[in-house]
């Protein structure tokens, strides 16, 4: 391991990290021989997520299991670890589909996450801002355009809530015919199938699904109306987020239009 690490030499030890660092390309995590070492910036997630996916099993998919330090804690210095998972992230989009649907029907029992009410991020908001909880002005030249024409769309959605898998864009690794690996999971407290509908609406807005995507899933309970929700979701949080790219808007005027079709 070298002498000046990105990583803490006190992390690498305290995880049993042997090998050379390599950074994990799109993210700030480092790999060490068959960790991975990642950076937390909210400890109550990091921790809370870190006890969900020690014990989650799901049929099919495979999961990064968190490693504890030699002292049995999962945070260290602002550093948590996982086991190395080999895959790369890949345009199978039913596969993501499907992996979120597993996902969420695993922590259907899961007590809703306390931090959860506590979270500020502009992904926590535009959440709130989707399903009508709070009003914060989405910019029109920053999506709010189209979030205004969906809006007045939104009727009441007679499911119940549970703590569901909000974001897996990129977090869902492949290797060949092995099961899809799951890196990590943004978690909310919404229908279980709605983690779903935010993969659909990523995979037409910015992973080259066509539009028709959308109504392949169609099947799915009250399936019109979260999907409309996951676009305003994705809509509101493209407005709050200084960094957020004119690309990523166009994938998203893209994915706004075929959610209008199926209302």
């Amino acid at each position: 391991m070298p002498s000046e690490s990105p990583v803490p030499q006190r992390v690498l030890k305290a995880f049993g990290a042997q090998g050379e660092l390599e950074r994990v390309p799109g993210s700030g995590a480092w790999r060490c021989g068959d960790l991975v070492l990642k950076p937390v910036a909210d400890k109550a997630r990091a921790v809370w997520l870190a006890d969900v996916l020690g014990r989650l099993v799901v049929p099919d998919l495979r999961i990064a299991r968190p490693v504890r330090t030699t002292d049995g804690r999962w945070l260290i210095g602002g550093w948590a670890a996982s086991r190395y998972l080999p895959g790369q992230p890949e345009h199978r989009h039913d596969e993501t589909m499907l992996a979120a649907l597993k996902l969420a029907h695993a922590t259907a029992g899961l007590p809703r996450p306390e931090f959860l009410a506590r979270r500020q991020d502009p992904d926590a908001i535009a959440d709130r801002v989707a399903w009508g909880e709070v009003d914060v002005p989405v910019d029109e030249n920053r999506g709010g355009r189209w979030f205004e024409v969906l809006a007045v769309a939104r009727r009441p959605v007679r499911l119940p809530d549970q703590v569901v898998p909000g974001d897996l864009f990129g977090a869902v690794l492949f290797d060949g015919p092995s099961p899809p690996g799951v890196v990590d999971f943004e978690p909310y407290f919404r229908p279980a199938e709605w983690g779903a509908a935010v993969a659909a609406v990523d995979a037409v807005a910015w992973g080259g699904a066509p539009p028709e995507f959308l109504r392949r899933w169609s099947h799915l309970p009250e399936w019109p109306q979260l999907i409309l929700r996951a676009v305003l979701f994705r809509l509101a949080a493209h407005s709050l987020r200084p960094r957020a790219t004119v690309s990523a808007l166009d994938g998203l005027r893209v994915a706004a239009a075929a959610v209008s079709e199926l209302l």
